[in-house]
């Protein structure tokens, strides 16, 4: 078969397989930050407000602050399926699935440069049988099927396309003119979009640069001299990440030195975290959604990772600093740069270890395996071609069964939690977000069970009180809901959902005067949050105030225009304030909204009555 043929067959291979495994997971519904990020995201709602969408929120949860490219990615899902779940899926899986193609057609193009033309295996194929692997890889599902971590799979295709153009620009000849300028172009400019995707880009023109001398130039000195323009192009990108994260303030202290975490302790987790993640790499078992904070309790737990990652990296420093073996070293340099923003002494979060940041470190880890495997062959005087395929693709196929039976966990909220704590028992958060998935489905004592425990593994954990909290306001119990709801806001002040509830149990307990504080707090954190703003009206209703209160339920009605509850309250607020015509305007559109509502007939009938009144 003809080169070409070839290259073709393995793209619709991996494509193909790509759809087979993720079949099943656009049944998943939005979880864990995917509310923050998409339900509760009101600067996607609109595509044609570019500049609402550009400059997305970071408040809560909201994985987009400071990412631009990605928020426009997700306005895009929002105007073709509003909040149905579908698209984001779609968007997802077929994000994942270039991302696919670009890392095959960077591992072909860089075999078909290596002597005697990839050797006795065809680099198409040995290019196509790492990224399948890679594709079905069940590691991967975190990155596809959870849907905001769109951040790390839409980064790592930028990531794959800025290495794929800049070689596509060495590869054109000087006289080429217009097509090496625009793969240059085209570089810069994927490198630019991943930096508004997500930070971790950080790390792609150095490791371009790596690329050009370990494969192309052979030293720094020779890369810089023949493709500078599109180096210096790519290292101004960095530019645009650093308005970014000083835009954000190191994404709202989550990352960095000032998120409470100490370096020190983030650090020596990571030895044994980059031990798991390449033992997940080849046994990807199991896989847990979330692993909670963790903490080193002894040398024990580190010592041994530490020199196994201690060995790894001084390997890959000989290899890139050596002469013979700067492949290796270019793929040891891709897993460690890539992992650095998070796997290092900066802190990236209270979560270790994260799968999906194997997105693209994987990459290097099969590239190495399958070049392993064809070199053992070939020295052993076998028929390379079929040995790797008879290897590979039994395995991929069992990987892609893997990741199908993965996707089938995500298909519910339910069940992705209770996988989760059932392989992370001792972790608080897991608890915690099975305690709220129980509360939204109506299991109050499940959801007892699940919180209490969370706040016994972890007492300061906020998000176990402000559980506690809502089930105890639910059964009555109001001063040891505010109890709770103090415990919270004490280890998180910015906590905007335990601010507002406390808010709501304050002004239920009539004390309006501190409700008042507590819901400016909570729009302190979150300033679009409507629920927060309705109940700091009703506080400035309680108060007195009509006129205070009439101008928090309009903010409310200018974020939820197709809310009858707080046009309603609003339209109150304005006849109390003396403003008859305002209100029935508002009590009417409240009306038509929830034509049911007997209450809301009730209170347009009686301001109609006060107008009718007070007309001369």
């Amino acid at each position: 078969m003809k080169a070409p043929a070839v290259r073709r067959l393995m793209a619709v291979i991996l494509v193909l397989a790509g759809l087979a495994a993720y079949a099943g997971s656009f049944r998943g519904p939005f979880t864990y930050d995917d509310a923050g990020s998409i339900l509760e995201n009101r600067s996607i709602r609109h595509l044609g407000d570019l500049g609402a969408v550009l400059h997305p929120p970071f408040a809560g949860g909201q994985t987009v602050g400071g990412r631009p490219i990605l928020n426009l990615s997700l306005a895009l899902n929002y105007a073709i399926s509003g909040p149905a779940v579908w698209s984001y899926h779609a968007g997802n899986l077929l994000i994942h699935l270039l991302a696919g193609l670009a890392l095959f057609g960077i591992v072909r193009r860089t075999l078909e440069r290596a002597p005697g033309d990839g050797g006795p295996l065809p680099p198409a194929v040995l290019g196509g049988l790492v990224a399948l692997l890679w594709t079905v890889h069940p590691l991967q599902t975190e990155a596809v099927t959870y849907t905001i971590q769109r951040a790390e799979s839409l980064m790592g295709l930028f990531f794959l396309l800025t290495l794929y153009s800049f070689i596509r620009h060495a590869e054109s000849p000087p006289g080429a003119g217009g097509a090496r300028a625009a793969w240059a172009v085209a570089a810069v400019a994927a490198c630019a979009a991943g930096m508004a995707t997500k930070e971790v880009m950080v790390a792609a023109p150095l490791l371009v640069l790596l690329y050009d001398r370990a494969f192309l130039a052979g030293s720094f000195r020779g890369a810089w001299a023949a493709r500078r323009g599109c180096h210096g192009g790519l290292a101004a990108t960095w530019l645009l990440l650093g308005a970014l994260m000083l835009g954000t303030h190191n994404r709202g202290g989550s990352i960095g030195f000032g998120n409470g975490v100490p370096w020190w302790a983030y650090a020596l987790t990571q030895f044994p975290a980059l031990v798991r993640y390449l033992r997940l790499s080849v046994w990807p078992h199991p896989l847990i959604f979330d692993y909670g904070t963790l903490w080193i309790r002894g040398a024990g737990e580190v010592v041994p990772a530490a020199v196994m990652i201690g060995l790894l990296l001084g390997l890959t420093v000989a290899a890139t600093c050596g002469r013979r073996h700067r492949a290796l070293g270019f793929l040891g340099c891709w897993f460690f740069l890539i992992l650095a923003p998070t796997s290092s002494v900066i802190p990236g979060t209270t979560q270790m270890i994260v799968e999906h940041r194997m997105y693209l470190p994987l990459a290097a880890v099969w590239a190495l395996l399958v070049l392993a495997l064809a070199e053992a062959a070939r020295r052993a005087g076998g028929r390379v071609i079929l040995v790797c395929c008879a290897v590979c693709l039994p395995l991929a196929a069992a990987y892609g069964i893997l990741t199908f039976r993965r996707n089938a966990v995500y298909g519910s909220d339910l069940r992705l939690w209770r996988d989760t704590v059932a392989r992370r028992p001792a972790a608080a958060r897991p608890h915690g977000y099975l305690g709220a998935v129980l509360l939204k489905s109506g299991d109050a004592a499940g959801a007892w069970e699940q919180y209490a425990t969370a706040a016994r593994l972890d007492p300061g954990y906020p998000q176990a009180h402000n559980g506690l909290g809502t089930l105890l306001l639910r059964a009555g119990r109001t001063d040891e809901a505010i109890a709770e709801y103090l415990r919270a806001v004490a280890t998180a002040p910015r906590y905007a959902e335990a601010q507002y509830n406390l808010g709501l149990a304050l002004l239920a307990a009539g004390r309006a005067d501190e409700a008042v504080a507590h819901e400016r707090a909570a729009l302190a954190a979150r300033p679009d949050y409507p629920d927060a703003l309705n109940t700091l009206g009703s506080a400035f209703f309680k108060l007195g105030q009509p006129a205070a209160a009439a101008t928090s339920y309009q903010q409310a009605v200018a974020l939820e225009p197709a809310d009858a509850a707080s046009r309603n309250n609003f339209g109150i607020a304005l006849a109390h304030a003396g403003r008859l015509r305002e209100a029935a305007a508002q009590l009417q559109e409240a009306v038509r909204l929830r034509p049911g509502d007997a209450a809301i007939r009730e209170s347009l009938a009686r301001v109609q009555a006060a107008r009718d009144a007070a007309a001369p």
